[in-house]
């Protein structure tokens, strides 16, 4: 690669090079259609989002942890997609963790220049001790981000497994890693902006990364949601419906079980099938592995 003007995410795309004289209509018509090929692009790339589940999956078992890093959107989207596992799958805050380059400040503000220093991804990482049971996904559009670059070299160099995700088929700057996932996603409706389809293709990636590993992990049965960390109303309700549907007990009766279980709905589940108390079913759920389907069918 000579130059990042010949990445595809820095090209013009001729499908909207005449965006700007466009009724609202059609630019949105335009974005819509060029959307729909995010899909088809992210679906290519499902043998390496396998390969990189099997290492989250690993990487937990063994008590390691899911790193994200990336900048800008980029590293936006790996917080959003860790913070959001708490909540989801009552894991632990420590097992997915998003790092932005510019830290938090990034987060709310344009920081951009922090993708050019590579010392403060270092910098950065220091603090978690990396190790053989740790996976680290560096995120860049382009593969031009030198934090996240070293990033991925410092993961490497303490035993970490790595994993780089990129949206160029030649990413502008290469590195030695486990497992490439690159979604190709091309040109840009506006010449440039990765914040639009690479963007998009990585939030998908993203959710299919942490959705997959803790799905293997046992936080799901069937498709229902039986982890869920009961911390709202609207969650109350959910952990309810979901006891209700999976025993024989009513909305109010499955409310107060799920009260009992301490907000637990697996715990709250395995005591009403299996007639045990909360401790007992905590003993079973642990030596299930977490899987209730282990228990309950």
């Amino acid at each position: 690669m000579k130059s990042r003007g010949e990445l595809k995410t820095e090209q013009q795309n001729p499908q909207s090079s005449q965006i700007d004289s466009m009724s609202i209509n059609d630019i949105l018509k335009t974005i819509n259609r060029e959307d729909q090929n995010v899909a088809i692009a992210v679906q290519a790339t499902l043998p390496d989002i396998e390969k990189t589940v099997v290492l989250t999956v690993n990487s937990i078992q063994k008590g390691g942890r899911v790193f994200y890093v990336g900048a800008g959107t980029s590293g936006r989207l790996g917080v959003l997609d860790a913070s959001e596992i708490p909540p989801t799958f009552s894991a632990p805050k420590g097992l997915f963790i998003g790092v932005i380059a510019g830290g938090e400040n990034a987060l709310r503000n344009s920081i951009e220049g922090a993708e050019d220093r590579p010392e403060e991804a270092i910098i950065d990482l220091e603090q978690y001790e990396l190790n053989e049971n740790d996976t680290l996904v560096g995120i860049s559009c382009s593969g031009a981000a030198n934090y996240v670059v070293s990033a991925l070299d410092h993961a490497k160099a303490n035993g970490a497994k790595t994993v780089y995700l990129v949206t160029n088929l030649n990413p502008f700057k290469i590195t030695e890693v486990d497992v490439i996932i690159n979604a190709v996603t091309g040109p840009e409706v506006v010449t440039g902006s990765t914040r639009m389809k690479a963007g998009t293709a990585t939030k998908l990636i993203l959710n299919m990364i942490s959705t997959a590993t803790m799905i293997k992990l046992g936080k799901v049965y069937g498709n229902l949601m039986v982890d869920l960390m009961v911390v709202n109303d609207k969650l109350v309700d959910r952990g309810t419906r979901i006891i209700e549907q999976l025993t024989d007990l009513d909305y109010d009766g499955a409310q107060l079980k799920l009260f009992e279980a301490k907000k637990s709905v697996k715990a709250a589940i395995v005591m009403e099938k299996l007639n045990c108390t909360l401790n007992e079913a905590r003993e079973k759920l642990d030596n299930a592995g977490g899987f209730l389907r282990n228990l309950i069918d």
